[in-house]
């Protein structure tokens, strides 16, 4: 394989080794937080979602974050090929005036301009997605609780910064200022206990549908916060990825008889945005021993544009060259189809094809 490596923790690697990779042995799908970095993941999505999985019937949970929420979302639309072509178009030429004076937008434009967007994304099409035969869509949000429970220009800044100190000592106790709300579809339980950390699970519908998924992408002071989302607790909803980074999640009981099928940008899970300095809490855990990582070969994303995936940082990079940035996304994009290509060479020999530990 050129792009493409593969990685399964012990669950998983005995079950590929006894009877390779069948799309019948999918339960759940996580989608990771990482702005751009996620549009590299782009032809597997299209290849996972329109040829292969439609080669089995199971149900399978989808739960994502941010862009992953995104991607989740668009993914139980009617022909997800052609959605998830519309949505790394929409993403790649994304663009946000900047105010003479600033380097960069204000929140309160990246937020209505992008609330403009996904509701033309999705305008009359919500019931698809929530009303999926097979697919139950579950999006990720972080809640603020006590000083962040309501946006802020002081408070909020002070509030992170407590969620930052409190995360260092232990992860768990970062739920005093940030909970998981996990919005559902079809009333599915969740995918993964979810005693590692505080959580709410609210009905996703189509009231909320639009809320959830903006909340779920509103990076803290690069967008407003979503507040008061119909159906859930009142507060702040902030990124999905603050709290669950790369769903670091314990999916062992709900893929007990099955697989965690994770197209990922990287080797490593990590578990909260917060923990992306915090290299001891990078490694992989009991949680993922039903996992398999598809993830690009770091000496293939050398080779992309920039020598690394699309980020946020690209934005500052081009600042007003809007073509330069979406040229290199799209080369870059355009360059991941060997990712498909390679998982689709892989699975016709997984049974006698290694795969690395997670």
């Amino acid at each position: 394989m050129k792009a493409l490596r593969i990685y399964a923790g012990p669950a998983a690697r005995r079950h590929i080794e006894r009877n390779g990779l069948q799309p019948s042995d999918v339960r759940v799908i996580p989608a990771a937080a990482g702005g751009p970095k996620g549009l590299i993941l782009g032809p597997l999505d299209r290849f996972i979602f329109g040829e292969w999985l439609p080669q089995s019937t199971q149900p399978i949970d989808l739960i994502g974050a941010s862009i992953g929420a995104w991607r989740m979302a668009t993914a139980c639309l009617d022909n997800p090929v052609e959605a998830l072509h519309r949505l790394e178009h929409d993403y790649i030429h994304q663009e946000y005036e900047v105010p003479p004076g600033r380097k960069r937008p204000t929140p309160e434009h990246v937020s209505q301009r992008f609330g403009e967007n996904l509701r033309t994304f999705y305008g009359g099409r919500v019931q698809e997605v929530l009303s999926h035969p097979r697919y139950r869509l579950h999006v990720v949000t972080s809640r603020g609780r006590h000083m962040l429970g309501r946006e802020h220009k002081i408070l909020t800044p002070l509030g992170y910064a407590g969620a930052f100190l409190s995360n260092a000592l232990s992860r768990k106790s970062m739920g005093g200022w940030l909970e998981r709300v996990v919005f559902s579809a079809r009333g599915a339980a969740l995918p993964f206990n979810d005693q590692d950390y505080r959580t709410r699970h609210v009905p996703l519908t189509e009231d909320n549908f639009n809320h959830a998924l903006q909340a779920s992408c509103s990076i803290p002071f690069v967008l407003q916060a979503v507040h008061d989302i119909p159906g859930g607790p009142r507060g702040a909803y902030w990124d999905g990825g603050i709290t669950d980074y790369h769903l670091h999640l314990d999916y062992r009981e709900r893929a007990e008889t099955g697989i965690v099928l994770y197209p990922h940008f990287q080797k490593a899970v990590v578990p909260g945005w917060l923990d992306k300095a915090l290299k001891r809490r990078h490694g992989s855990t009991p949680f993922l021993d039903n996992m398999v990582v598809l993830a690009p070969d770091p000496e293939w994303v050398s080779t992309l544009p920039n020598g690394k995936l699309p980020d946020r940082t690209d934005f500052g990079r081009y600042g007003s060259s809007v073509e330069a940035r979406t040229t290199t996304w799209q080369r870059a994009t355009g360059a991941s189809a060997q990712l498909a290509e390679d998982f689709a060479f892989w699975l016709q020999g997984s049974h006698a094809i290694d795969a690395a530990s997670l």
